[in-house]
């Protein structure tokens, strides 16, 4: 799967997607990824990138010039158009399930806007689908690609060595994960729950399950209108609401 990224501050990825499970993806082949700096494609003499907003306004807007030139040396010749995704606070709020859908995309553009925008026409001219990491404002869209290109990678075959590593975790089937433990067996007082060392699988497989749905109700109870629900589930979710009842 091929990501680039089209921003003002290209070290700023390699800190945090070259090493560890991405960078071991990239370095199989399974990822490339590519961090291309706009100021590069500049024409004025001073590498601008920005410019005044018509009809006024506090800070500046990145000018469409730079951007689209950036974007041109990307996709120019490919024959095809890749995904191009603007990470904006007005976009859709990235999740799993989004993650999901994009995992799914051979070649994804991300651009990383900063000061107080872009240039509208250029959104217009390239951009498919813009994505909000939440309901929040950064200072730039470089965090919220770093995260995008983290959660989606991840998903890609091959990049982790099991699918059942992120199968169980949170979000993946819209409940959060069920508590987990290693050795040793007792510390700081405190003992990992019996199950887990019965050796009993079907039983210790019940108990994940319920432990997800326990910490869904008690953190996330939203979450629980998304997941797809057994009568089981059902059931132990009506005990969770009697013990509420009794404290």
């Amino acid at each position: 799967m091929r990501f680039d990224v089209l921003t003002l501050f290209p070290d700023m990825f390699e800190a945090v997607l070259g090493d560890s499970i991405i960078g071991r993806a990239r370095e199989n082949g399974l990822l490339e990824l590519n961090f291309i700096q706009i100021r590069d494609f500049s024409t004025d003499k001073h590498r601008r990138v920005d410019d005044y907003p018509y009809g006024g306004g506090a800070g500046m807007l990145m000018a469409v010039q730079p951007i689209y030139d950036a974007y041109r040396s990307v996709t120019e010749g490919l024959g095809y158009k890749p995904l191009t995704i603007y990470l904006s606070p007005q976009g859709r709020v990235f999740d799993q399930p989004c993650a999901a859908e994009l995992a799914q995309q051979t070649h994804i553009v991300l651009l990383c806007g900063h000061y107080e925008g872009v240039d509208q026409r250029v959104l217009d001219e390239i951009v498919d689908m813009e994505l909000s990491i939440g309901d929040f404002v950064l200072t730039g869209g470089e965090i919220p690609a770093m995260a995008v290109i983290d959660a989606v990678a991840r998903l890609v075959p091959g990049v982790l060595a099991d699918a059942s590593s992120y199968m169980g975790e949170s979000h993946y089937h819209a409940l959060l994960e069920y508590p987990q433990y290693t050795r040793p067996p007792e510390i700081l007082g405190r003992s990992v729950p019996e199950i887990l060392l019965s050796g009993h699988h079907a039983n210790i497989e019940v108990w994940k399950r319920q432990q997800s749905l326990r910490v869904t109700y008690e953190k996330r109870p939203d979450l629980l209108k998304k997941a797809e629900l057994s009568e089981m589930d059902l059931k132990y979710l009506k005990t969770l609401k009697c013990e509420e009842g009794e404290n």
